[in-house]
């Protein structure tokens, strides 16, 4: 078994928290995993897990370096997309994630569009909150994130800050079924999912204003929508999201202190971006309302 594979193991190990689990993300047997895991901590030189119960979890050791091995193999994958990007653009490979909102009303116009003009470009794409979003750009897994402001740093696992390439303006505006009251310290507030960037800057707001509402959290950006046109409640959204929804009467904007808010789109990448990703984003930049920063 090669150190690609042990490593891969591992990190499957990391993230499902058992070899059951790890076994069946890779579709191997579970004495696979449990002999890769062994070979790489040999390999290493530490115990990477340890016994807890019937189960086993990380050691201190592997918790530190399952953050390397994740870079690695993602460094690997996209050292391999570069090179055949490099060899010819237009027949390489893009790996995008992007947050909820912008993976539902962004991505599908803009990637049909790249995709008219460059159909030999394989796409990939990863749609989650973005503290998952984030780290998955910190560790290579994937080439451009679409999302709100990155974290200073890149994120936990960064080599180095990011690089943004484009930006479009975000409004954020609290919603609710017409006739709803807008008193922040009496409406029930319906919550992302945990995790997403709309309900930190929501808990940022309710904490600015003084106030601890009623909360009832749903989840996704749809069932947090559904559920204001359903009148459970009032919630924060992007303008352009709900838009149509707000011209049909089946939403109005709220007036609420502190805000609208302005919370622009970005699009993020490392800063050696490979050819292929190079052509998304130029393609990008030749649509508007994306602009360079």
């Amino acid at each position: 078994m090669t150190t690609t594979a042990r490593m891969r193991a591992f990190v499957a190990l990391a993230e499902h928290g058992s070899v059951r689990g790890a076994a069946a993300a890779l579709i191997v047997t579970e004495s696979t995993v449990s002999a890769a895991v062994r070979a790489l901590a040999d390999d290493v030189g530490v115990p990477l897990v340890e016994r807890d119960g019937r189960g086993i979890r990380l050691t201190a050791a592997g918790r530190r370096y399952a953050g390397y091995a994740r870079r690695v193999l993602g460094l690997l994958e996209e050292g391999a997309a570069a090179a055949r990007g490099e060899a010819d653009p237009e027949h390489g490979r893009v790996r995008l994630a992007a947050v909820t909102t912008a993976g539902e009303h962004l991505l599908p116009g803009l990637l049909a569009g790249f995709r008219a003009r460059y159909p030999g470009v394989a796409l990939e794409v990863d749609v989650a909150p973005s503290d998952r979003i984030w780290p998955m750009l910190a560790h290579h897994e994937v080439d451009v994130v679409v999302a709100g402001r990155p974290p200073a740093t890149g994120g936990p696992g960064a080599s180095g800050p990011p690089t943004v390439r484009a930006v479009r303006d975000n409004v954020l505006v609290v919603v609710g079924a017409p006739g709803s009251v807008p008193d922040p310290a009496t409406a029930t507030w319906l919550l992302r999912e945990a995790g997403s960037g709309v309900r930190a800057t929501l808990s940022t707001l309710l904490d600015a204003l003084g106030v601890d509402p009623p909360r009832l959290v749903l989840g996704s950006h749809g069932a947090t929508v559904a559920a204001a046109r359903a009148g459970l409640g009032v919630t924060l959204v992007s303008r352009e999201a709900v838009r149509r929804l707000i011209a049909d009467g089946e939403l109005v904007e709220l007036q609420v202190p502190g805000t609208p808010l302005d919370r622009p789109w970005h699009v993020v990448t490392h800063p050696d971006a490979t050819a292929s990703t190079a052509l998304l984003l130029h393609h990008v930049l030749a649509t508007p309302p994306w602009r360079v920063p």
